[in-house]
């Protein structure tokens, strides 16, 4: 058993490292004020930074999942360590020599599990790194050269060379001390007929890093037509290698993606190396597997959620890089950032298109062209016959469900006109719609997808009924009420400058359908309509946050999107809405008035307070009659 940690060194170990400098190799931290840092928290997903770091307390703490502690604690958690690995971790970072309590100083075998691991890994890097120059890595070396790889270039990125014997590496790394259970465990050998083999042999060796910089893993390409493996060899699933937490390159260019709110991600090793020394330093790449929801969570942290933040992904132009493209898209709305697709006219990776044309055009490549949801929608609709009603029917069946897990409710209304452009339906709004009863169908399902075809059948599907704000049944829209209320709020939600200000000086109470007047609070609670002559998108954005529910917010973009019923949308038009609610609202109130005073005068009621009815009576009746001879005028 390993002898406990002398406490000193424990504490030496706590005052060389800042937990700032620690944190900030896992996510981007900015300055969140009274001395402190902050950014988006590790350990649960979070739009909006609750992690905290105070550099001068040597302390963090999250306030959305409530973890908290030291520098080793957030060492321990975020790389799952024991404390004592944690601190090993920590003491050759700072380059303090540890002393136990039993036994002096720590043998190296004893040592945590995944600290050997790591140490092996850096020890076969060297290894292989040191091999590149041999006469046997004349290929490996060659193949670089070709590739526009220079020495420098390989030392760089730390590339190297297996040699092509049975057990190289296994011998070298007996000889630093490692069991062969230790070689097993750390994928770099593998059993053998008479014990443990090099796992890589006679293969050009990338070694990959996880974003604190430790080598974790290997990613080897086979150089000789002899060679049966495949065409690219990784390390398989260890304690310490996971392939679907891993991307290449990101302990070079996390740095760059923090500052520049950018990442590129590129879809092999010699693309990364081709980014980076044509001046694209945000350059990365998955290890041997799609990109998935966990390499999003750490673009996202570098990333820190900035809505101005961009993803670009660079696919080959053949059926596979299509694939991935749309691959991606299944997790675009994870990122607050936009995603784009970079693909070059000739189809060639990053890596040729330098060889080819040089870094310019490399540069050009991967400046952001296409969104990543607009690739997505023309490699659907591009399978449809569009020049027929059945095949836009079933392109918009396929497409719809694509927009609408759009989140951004300003966003999807925008790419659902698109769509309907692609797709040559004039009926913008029917799309709009479409896209919209989708949208609504999978929030009210907890973001269950909608069920095959449920984004309508072409031209002729119906539009729904309005659902009130509440449960019950849908709201008649024969009901000139409640379809002139409706139309106001749409007016007042899509054309404010048209409203503006008379519309705010209506109350909630002139509104009789309780979806209505819900909205009718949420835009209020909003600032107004006149809100909306400001930013229009942004205002529609409070409007949606001011709802009180879901089901509020729902009716909230279905009223900003649905399609006013004139064609022609003008004042004149606002100001018929404008009275016509008014002025209903106007003649409740007399008929309520005017049963007030038949009851007072009928009673022998107070004569003040007769009075005042009919005054208050003779008021409204004047007003009513102002609105039907004056229109808005009298508003």
């Amino acid at each position: 058993m390993a002898g406990r940690i002398n406490d000193e060194d424990v504490k030496a170990v706590r005052d060389a490292v800042p937990i700032d400098a620690v944190v900030s190799e896992y996510l981007q931290l900015r300055n969140a004020g009274g001395g402190n840092l902050k950014g988006l928290c590790p350990f649960h997903d979070e739009k909006s930074p609750s992690f905290q770091v105070s550099p001068s307390k040597g302390l963090f703490h999250c306030f959305g999942c409530q973890e908290g502690g030291d520098t080793l604690t957030f060492v321990m958690k975020v790389d799952h360590l024991t404390f004592s690995e944690a601190v090993e971790r920590l003491a050759a970072k700072a380059g303090i020599t540890l002393r136990y309590e039993e036994g002096g100083y720590n043998p190296s075998h004893q040592r945590g599990e995944r600290i050997r691991l790591i140490e092996a890994h850096k020890a076969a890097a060297d290894f292989y790194t040191a091999q590149l120059e041999s006469a046997e890595a004349e290929i490996g070396r060659r193949f670089l050269a070709e590739r526009g790889f220079d020495q420098a270039a390989a030392a760089h990125f730390g590339v190297g060379y297996s040699p092509a014997g049975w057990d190289h590496l296994t011998r070298f790394l007996r000889g630093k001390g490692f069991t062969d259970k230790e070689l097993i465990l750390s994928g770099l050998s593998q059993d053998g007929r008479r014990g443990p083999i090099d796992r890589f042999r006679g293969r050009l060796m990338w070694p990959i890093r996880d974003i604190g910089g430790e080598v974790v893993g290997f990613g080897a390409r086979k150089l000789r037509d002899d060679d049966n493996g495949p065409k690219y060899l990784n390390t398989p699933e260890t304690p310490v290698y996971k392939k679907s937490q891993v991307l290449y390159g990101i302990d070079l260019a996390k740095k760059d993606i923090a500052k520049s709110s950018r990442a590129v991600v590129v879809e092999g090793y010699t693309d990364v190396m081709a980014c980076h020394l044509a001046g694209i330093t945000t350059a990365i790449a998955t290890c041997g597997t799609a990109f998935g929801g966990e390499h999003i969570k750490i673009l996202r942290r570098l990333l820190m959620d900035n809505g101005s933040a961009r993803v670009i992904f660079t696919f080959d132009g053949d059926a596979a890089g299509q694939k991935a493209a749309l691959r991606a898209f299944e997790d675009d709305q994870k990122f607050a950032a936009e995603t784009y697709i970079a693909i070059a006219p000739d189809g060639m990776d990053p890596c040729d298109l330098r060889l080819a044309k040089g870094d310019e055009a490399v540069a050009d490549l991967v400046e952001p062209r296409t969104p990543l949801f607009e690739f997505a929608l023309r490699q659907i609709v591009a399978r449809y016959d569009l020049e027929t009603p059945a095949g836009r029917a079933a392109a918009l069946d396929e497409a719809a469900p694509v927009v609408a897990r759009i989140k951004n409710s300003g966003a999807q209304h925008e790419v659902a006109v698109q769509l309907a452009g692609m797709l040559g339906i004039l009926d913008t709004q029917f799309v709009v719609k479409r896209v919209w009863q989708l949208a609504r169908w999978a929030r009210d399902r907890g973001g269950a997808p909608a069920p095959a075809g449920s984004a309508g059948r072409g031209p002729q599907a119906p539009a729904p009924a309005a659902r009130p704000a509440h449960a019950g049944p849908a709201l008649n829209l024969r009901n000139p009420v409640y379809a002139t209320e409706r139309e106001l709020l749409k007016l007042a939600l899509q054309y404010p400058q048209l409203v503006s200000p008379a519309f705010d000086a209506y109350g909630v109470d002139e509104f009789t359908a309780a979806p209505y007047a819900a909205v009718r609070q949420a835009i209020l609670d909003a600032g107004g309509a006149e809100e909306g002559l400001k930013d229009p998108q942004e205002y529609l954005v409070r409007v949606r946050d001011a709802a009180p529910d879901d089901v509020v917010r729902a009716t909230v973009t279905e009223l900003a999107v649905e399609a006013i019923m004139r064609r022609t949308v003008d004042e004149a038009y606002a100001a018929e809405q404008l009275v016509t609610v008014r002025l209903r609202a106007v003649d409740r109130r007399v008929r309520d008035v005017q049963g007030t005073f038949t009851r007072l005068a009928g009673g022998h009621g107070d004569p003040q307070r007769l009075a005042a009815v009919q005054n208050e009576l003779w008021v409204l009746q004047q007003y009513g009659r102002a609105l039907r001879e004056r229109g808005a005028a009298a508003l």
